[in-house]
């Protein structure tokens, strides 16, 4: 048993390698690594762990790993042997690191800011575009017929999400699934949007930071205090309360 979790997890850093000198424009990995064949079924099996591991690291954020001194610590941890690095200088090293990064996502929320601002100010004279009392933006695509949406009710929506640079975040146009919800369980922006549409309605809208997740990055697609551009369609409002699942 330890020796296939050791195998396992050598590959996984050994994948974890592959992908992030890829990520810094190297050459082609795929030869990085010959004792791997990724033939037998042990191997594909090891490979896909690796996968999923790299994918959890990658989702968690977290920061600035160094893969070969992560499978060192494998291997000592593996083998029983004695910690190179004591457990209250790793949360010391934590600490640190967690500072840094909160320093340069103020920096990066302070500028963001200031760019969702201009961009607001500018978007918000072109023809076309209606600014609510709220600060939201938005411009008629398509006009929908019959009710709207209540907060209350549960919603089918496609939509296609952008930063203001064009840098796509999320799209469920391009995932080919709409998406249903209850119009009171999204960002602000959202909830406001939507009760001003009517069914088969397209909208284009423009959130200020303050009416989607302000400073709190929800995750590193969406930076800090950005301002995000939505194309959303109205395709039925499936229940005017929000007492059954969305």
């Amino acid at each position: 048993m330890v020796r296939t979790f050791y195998l396992t997890f050598v590959i996984a850093a050994l994948v974890l390698t592959g992908c992030d000198a890829k990520n810094n424009g190297s050459a082609d990995n795929s030869a990085a690594n010959p004792a791997i064949s990724l033939e037998t079924d042990e191997e594909k099996l090891s490979y896909g762990v690796g996968m999923n591991i790299g994918f959890s690291l990658t989702r968690q954020g977290v920061p600035d790993l160094k893969l070969e001194a992560v499978l060192e610590g494998i291997r000592d941890s593996v083998n029983g042997q004695s910690p190179k690095v004591s457990e209250t200088e790793v949360q010391q090293s934590a600490a640190r690191i967690q500072e840094r990064q909160e320093a340069e996502l103020a920096v990066l929320a302070e500028e963001n800011g200031a760019k969702g601002v201009e961009f607001l100010a500018e978007n918000g004279a072109r023809e076309g575009i209606v600014t609510t009392d709220s600060g939201l933006q938005y411009e008629v695509l398509k006009e929908g017929e019959g009710e709207s949406p209540t907060a209350e009710s549960i919603v089918r929506t496609h939509y296609h999400g952008t930063l203001i640079d064009g840098t796509v975040f999320d799209s469920s146009i391009d995932r080919g699934e709409p998406t249903q919800f209850a119009v009171n369980q999204v960002i602000p922006g959202w909830t406001e949007a939507l009760q001003l549409m009517k069914v088969g309605g397209k909208m284009r809208i423009f959130v200020p930071a303050n009416l989607a997740y302000g400073e709190q990055s929800p995750g590193p697609a969406i930076p800090p205090n950005s301002t995000l551009i939505f194309d959303v369609e109205l395709m039925e409002i499936v229940n005017k309360t929000n007492d059954v699942d969305a």
